[in-house]
C-alpha cells in the first residue's frame, strides 16, 4: 500500500463524472488514446490515457467515468492532458471506474 494522506489532502481532489465524447489514437504513442470528455463545462476536456491495450474506441465513446478534474495539466508525448480518469487493474485486466447509473457530466463524486 502507498503512504497515507490526510483527509484535508484528499478533500483537495475534485472527482467528477465525465462522459467520453470522442476517442482518437495518440499521434506519438502506441498504447495511448486522446479522449475528449464532457465534464459539464463550456468545452470538453482533453485526457490522455493508456487504455488502448484494454479498450476499443467504440467501447469508450459515450461511457461515463470518474475523472480527477483538478489535476495539474501534463504533456504526455506531446499532447496536453487536463485531468486523469480512474481505472482499476487486476492482473492483465484494466477497467475504468464508472457510476452505477447515468449521471449528469460534472456530478461530484462524494
Amino acid at each position: 500500500m502507498a503512504d497515507t494522506v490526510s483527509f484535508a489532502e484528499f478533500k483537495k481532489m475534485e472527482l467528477v463524472i465525465g462522459t467520453v465524447t470522442s476517442v482518437e489514437d495518440h499521434p506519438n504513442a502506441d498504447k495511448l488514446y486522446v479522449l475528449k470528455v464532457d465534464l459539464g463545462e463550456s468545452e470538453d476536456r482533453t485526457l490522455v490515457a493508456g487504455l488502448k491495450p484494454y479498450y476499443e474506441p467504440d467501447a469508450l465513446t459515450g461511457k461515463q467515468l470518474v475523472v480527477v478534474a483538478n489535476l495539474e495539466p501534463a504533456a504526455l508525448r506531446g499532447v496536453e492532458s487536463r485531468g486523469m480518469l480512474l481505472a482499476a487493474q487486476e492482473g492483465d485486466k484494466v477497467v475504468v471506474v464508472s457510476p452505477e447509473q447515468p449521471l449528469a457530466p460534472g456530478s461530484k463524486v462524494l
